[in-house]
């Protein structure tokens, strides 16, 4: 296992403190705040501890409320707010230094039959005919600058296969639409809410940028700041995170300095396993450099 996977394996692997508080260990994901998709994975996972394991997650609603330190730890505290016959409700407050840094809401269902039906997966090249996203970062690598470069070519623990690859340091306008191949390129054993946690963490990688592409705007550019507000997703069929994922992005639209994206993730086979949703600030930032 590389060492990129083996740490991520270990930040899903929460420490208990209390019946309803839970310790996760923090990444910076190359930025000086903790990576968003980190915490919101997190925190599914500290809900589910406190879940019996026949009653799966369905769906979360998250809002991101303040910049989280990189070198602390983070601070679950579980609320049960009910336990019902068919489900479940949790509420997760992430904190740091003594004050909220995100807020998880999320239900878990008794796992029952019922009406089907799903969008069908975008036709697209399968992963095995796509370059890597580490492949077209390496081949970039003298056009980045050189404070972004380390952050940018690290090894990452998700391996990335863009249907359209884009060049985030020489971007141009294009259509609010973002299709990608991902897995964690390791096996992973894991139970199915860890795998839903580990989804949670993949679907936050870039989800917001699509609602940029419009803009030719990226998150490496100096004068433009960008932070993940609300996140919610969906869950409706099993996956394995080690397995490739289709992620289909698209935004419907951009105002008042924020971009909303829905997203949807296939397994390979064309089954939609999740649906996703967040609104993302992006501010244009005068006078400040591009770069």
């Amino acid at each position: 296992m590389r060492e990129s996977v083996r740490e991520l394996m270990q930040r899903f692997d929460l420490e208990r403190l209390e019946d309803n508080l839970f310790r996760g260990q923090s990444e910076a994901n190359g930025q000086q705040s903790i990576f968003g998709g980190l915490v919101a994975g997190q925190a599914l996972l500290a809900a589910s501890m406190t879940v019996p394991e026949e009653r799966p997650v369905h769906s979360l609603h998250a809002y991101f409320l303040r910049p989280g330190d990189f070198r602390q730890p983070i601070i679950y505290d579980v609320d049960r707010i009910r336990d019902g016959k068919s489900f479940t409700t949790r509420r997760v407050n992430a904190i740091q230094h003594g004050r909220p840094i995100f807020s998880l809401s999320t239900s878990f269902q008794v796992e029952e039959e019922g009406a089907r039906h799903q969008a069908t997966m975008p036709d697209v090249p399968y992963p095995d005919e796509l370059g890597s996203d580490e492949q077209g970062r390496l081949k970039m690598a003298e056009q980045i600058p050189e404070k972004f470069r380390a952050a940018y070519l690290r090894e990452r623990p998700v391996e990335f296969r863009p249907v359209t690859p884009r060049n985030s340091f020489t971007p141009e306008t294009r259509e609010p639409l973002k299709q990608i191949w991902f897995r964690v390129p390791d096996p992973v054993q894991a139970d199915r809410m860890t795998q839903r946690a580990l989804l949670t963490y993949c679907s936050d990688f870039g989800f917001m940028g699509t609602a940029m592409q419009p803009h030719g705007m990226t998150f490496w550019q100096g004068n433009v700041q960008c932070a993940s507000l609300d996140h919610a997703m969906w869950f409706y069929d099993d996956f394995r995170i080690d397995e490739w994922l289709l992620y289909h992005c698209e935004s419907p639209g951009a105002a008042g300095a924020r971009g909303l994206t829905f997203g949807a993730i296939y397994r390979e086979d064309g089954t939609l396993v999740a649906s996703v949703a967040q609104e993302g600030l992006m501010r244009l930032r005068p006078g400040a450099e591009p770069v």
